[in-house]
């Protein structure tokens, strides 16, 4: 693998994989939330994710293939980063790559929240230019500040 990452907004007809991604074991685990999704539950989830203006929601791919997805969320000046890194994509490099690609895009100041123990995701984050705040009840806070 290790082509290069490309970023394209996430639209209804990915609804079935990102939920699919979601609803794997080993991201409900590392996920705030660790519930099964349901597919009524995700649709709608969806469909306001995709209409509201300060929430980005990507699916990356890799030579054309989806290989993972990434979210930005907009609140009090800073963007929330979070990941899913699709189970067959897992172990290449692939979630620094589409982390920092989307790091990348934004100027403002980033965060993101990353269970403690989950060591991929706190590599990620500092690989997209993160570095460690604070631990706050098991979960470790990374930001960025604003690019110049």
């Amino acid at each position: 693998m290790n082509e290069e990452i490309t970023l394209r907004p996430a639209t209804m007809n990915d609804a079935e994989m990102l939920l699919e991604w979601r609803n794997d074991p080993e991201t409900r685990k590392a996920s705030h939330n660790t519930d099964e999704v349901q597919l009524d539950d995700h649709i709608s989830w969806l469909s306001l994710t995709l209409s509201n203006p300060n929430r980005k929601l990507y699916v990356a791919e890799e030579n054309g293939s989806p290989v993972g997805t990434a979210r930005a969320d907009f609140s009090d000046n800073v963007w929330e980063l979070s990941w899913t890194v699709s189970p067959k994509a897992r172990g290449c490099g692939v979630g620094k790559r589409m982390v920092a690609a989307l790091a990348k895009q934004i100027s403002e100041p980033i965060r993101a929240e990353v269970k403690q123990g989950n060591i991929s995701s706190a590599r990620i984050a500092e690989h997209a230019g993160m570095e460690f705040e604070r631990e706050t009840e098991g979960v470790l806070h990374f930001k960025r500040a604003a690019l110049e």
